[in-house]
């Protein structure tokens, strides 16, 4: 593995030691371009900021945020912001790198990159909130902007979120840029599609994926770890093909049903409460049960790290659609291969939600905008597109489809340095 850089000291299963050795396990398929794969290790500009603000009764607190550009070869930033008291640069460097390889695996002409604040939003008033938003989006200007790289929703971050940082951008240039964003409100400049989009591909990918294993959507079991816009999304649309959602987990608890949860029931009591603990049409159980549930299909879509070699041992799924980021660390890749479960990797499971940031981002730009069955039509065309290439590669090659995106994603992006050259 390369040295580390100076500022981060990962482990094999930490955030950024996991991506540098999915880069390092590339490495074999990329022909003459591996001259270039050190370009794929650094992050090209890493930013730290600040954030102060005044409290709700008259306190100042200070709050640490990041926006890291992993790579620009092939066009401006693009990647989400999320507030987590666990954020940390490491992680945003880690999140920023599959971006880049995930914008490349669908051919949107983008680069990666990736924002996040330290903080629990949940201890914050709504003004708090906006003023660390509005904060925040002053302190990073100096490098976002519609060509040069534009946020977009993550882990605790919504279309309201992302109306702060556009209006406070806008403010700050002069003109309103509502191309500065996406996963903005509609009104705003959004895009219909775009808050169910990450789970429509991750339904769409795993309906493809079953295909290839020959197993029938209709009775297949699921289980759902985080029950947010991804999870709950993917679950619904699953539901609608005939599976049964026996499993969920969340930050309020862990549920069972072997009979499947009623979805409009579940859905329902998600946004009265807040989550999926107490729901009265399934039972409590410990949160480590999760990874022993008899299921066909396991969708981990909360957050990196998830999927380690102990659980990877226990998992009774045929198929792990990863919603989330990361979730898999490469201990229980290697293990989940040997076991014989095919594992459909992040950086084109859930690669819908920055397909629709691009239409959207396309959308602003010429004042035109698509309804929503012709949104969801293009993400469908696009993905499945992209899952076969991959799976095509992956079949040449006989590699894990993991492997088979990065190589695909890392050609694209090394090709792009490499025709771009070095300057000076």
């Amino acid at each position: 593995m390369t040295l580390p850089l100076s500022y981060v000291h990962p482990t094999p299963d930490s955030p950024w030691g996991t991506y540098l050795m999915q880069v390092d396990r590339v490495v074999p398929y990329l022909g003459h371009l591996a001259k270039w794969v050190d370009t794929l290790k650094r992050p090209k500009r890493a930013l730290i900021v600040d954030v102060p603000i005044e409290m709700d009764n008259g306190d100042v607190a200070h709050f640490e945020g990041f926006r890291v550009q992993h790579n620009l070869s092939r066009g401006p930033g693009k990647g989400g912001v999320r507030y987590h008291p666990d954020v940390t640069l490491e992680e945003v460097m880690a999140l920023a790198a599959w971006m880049s390889i995930k914008n490349a695996a669908v051919n949107l002409p983008y680069g990666g990159a990736k924002g996040g604040i330290r903080v629990d939003p949940n201890t914050l008033s709504m003004k708090e909130l906006e003023r660390m938003t509005r904060r925040y989006t002053s302190e990073i200007g100096i490098i976002i902007g519609p060509q040069r790289d534009i946020p977009a929703p993550d882990v605790n971050t919504n279309p309201q979120i992302m109306a702060w940082m556009m209006d406070t951008y806008s403010m700050n240039t002069g003109s309103t840029a509502t191309g500065v964003v996406t996963g903005k409100p509609v009104d705003l400049g959004g895009s219909l599609g775009r808050v169910k989009a990450t789970g429509r591909g991750v339904f769409v990918t795993g309906r493809e994926a079953a295909r290839r294993l020959n197993l029938n959507l209709e009775g297949a079991r699921l289980a759902v770890q985080g029950f947010g816009n991804v999870g709950s999304a993917a679950a619904e649309l699953f539901a609608q093909a005939g599976a049964k959602i026996v499993a969920a987990q969340d930050h309020t608890g862990t549920i069972v049903n072997g009979r499947g949860f009623d979805m409009a029931d579940i859905m329902a009591h998600v946004r009265d409460s807040g989550g999926v603990g107490g729901f009265k049409g399934a039972e409590p159980m410990a949160d480590e049960a999760f990874w022993d549930v008899d299921c066909d299909i396991l969708i981990p879509a909360a957050l990196e790290g998830q999927v380690t070699a102990d659980r990877a041992r226990r998992i009774k799924a045929k198929l792990v659609l990863e919603g989330a980021n990361g979730p898999t660390v490469p201990s229980a890749d290697d293990i989940l291969a040997d076991r014989g479960v095919l594992v459909v990797p992040d950086v084109i499971c859930n690669a819908g939600g920055v397909t629709v940031s691009y239409f959207e981002w396309v959308q602003d730009f010429s004042s035109f905008f698509w309804t929503e069955d012709e949104i969801n039509l293009r993400l469908d065309k696009i993905m499945i597109g992209a899952l076969k290439k991959i799976w095509d590669t992956a079949d040449r090659h006989r590699i894990s489809l993991r492997t088979a995106t990065f190589a695909v994603a890392c050609e694209r992006i090394l090709r792009a340095r490499e025709e771009r050259g070095l300057y000076p």
